[in-house]
């Protein structure tokens, strides 16, 4: 079978409920690699909290981090890596006005680094629970443009959030609501998702559009799997992402759902 691009989304499709990778998942993606296959985990999660699932997976090729403002190849000096960042006068800016937004958390991350105004148990492992003196954000810690923030508002004042950033900075940054029970807004640069990402890893090893399979279950996952050439959603996914899809798993997430799609579609022996 000619070469594909295998383009993963982690929470919700590649991990089970439980956020971790199964036996069969991990073995199904190893052999895709093993047969000459690309296997890039694409996500929204920053690379702090991916990283051990790229490391666990056992591969060595481009993951792309912030949902597509990050493409790099962990524990490389790749010279094909990029960052798209927002600036620190946003960051900066939230944080002053922290208070009158109703915002609880904002936390705000580049490549290597992160940074909160507090720590929190709310959403574990996505926010901070615990900081060092130098993470706690201020002008003085904050040392690099940030590539991503994610903000913990409270109830009732997403709309207002989302209209002042949109009204200072809306020419070049972009609001996403995060799905599932949280109050969690993502901040990144406008015109920044997920398939730029795909298209761009794709385009350093010669693949076309249409040997590029994409899997995913969530708004952030839209422009992916619409613009892949097979965009496969996952039998979990919300129902936007289904009517999109050019298929859907038999399977959720929770089931090796990915892993069952792939070793069929590839003939994975």
């Amino acid at each position: 079978m000619d070469q594909h691009l295998i383009a993963i989304d982690l929470d919700g499709t590649t991990l089970n409920n439980q956020s971790k990778l199964t036996n069969e998942t991990i073995n199904t993606l190893r052999l895709a690699a093993k047969n000459g296959h690309i296997v890039s985990i694409i996500t929204g999660r920053p690379y702090r909290i991916a990283q051990h699932i790229y490391d666990q997976i056992g591969i060595k090729t481009p993951m792309v981090n912030f949902n597509g403002a990050l493409t790099h190849i962990p524990h490389e000096n790749w010279d094909k890596e990029y960052e798209i960042e927002l600036t620190k006068e946003i960051a900066l800016d939230l944080l002053a006005h922290r208070e009158e937004l109703g915002i609880d958390t904002i936390t705000v991350e580049s490549k290597n680094h992160f940074w909160a105004n507090q720590a929190t148990k709310d959403v574990p492992e996505f926010l901070p629970s615990r900081l060092k003196p130098s993470q706690l954000l201020s002008e003085r810690n904050l040392s690099d443009n940030p590539i991503a923030m994610t903000i913990e508002y409270q109830p009732d004042s997403k709309d207002r959030i989302i209209k002042a950033v949109d009204s200072k900075y809306g020419d070049f940054v972009e609001s996403r609501v995060w799905g599932g029970p949280y109050n969690i807004l993502e901040l990144i640069h406008r015109g920044t998702h997920k398939e730029s990402g795909m298209f761009y890893i794709a385009k350093q090893y010669g693949i076309d559009q249409q040997h590029i399979i994409a899997f995913g279950d969530e708004k952030n996952d839209q422009e992916m799997i619409d613009a892949a050439g097979r965009g496969v959603a996952m039998q979990n996914a919300i129902p936007e992402i289904k009517e999109i899809a050019d298929d859907v798993t038999p399977l959720d997430n929770e089931h090796n759902g990915l892993a069952n799609y792939l070793k069929e579609y590839l003939k994975l022996a």
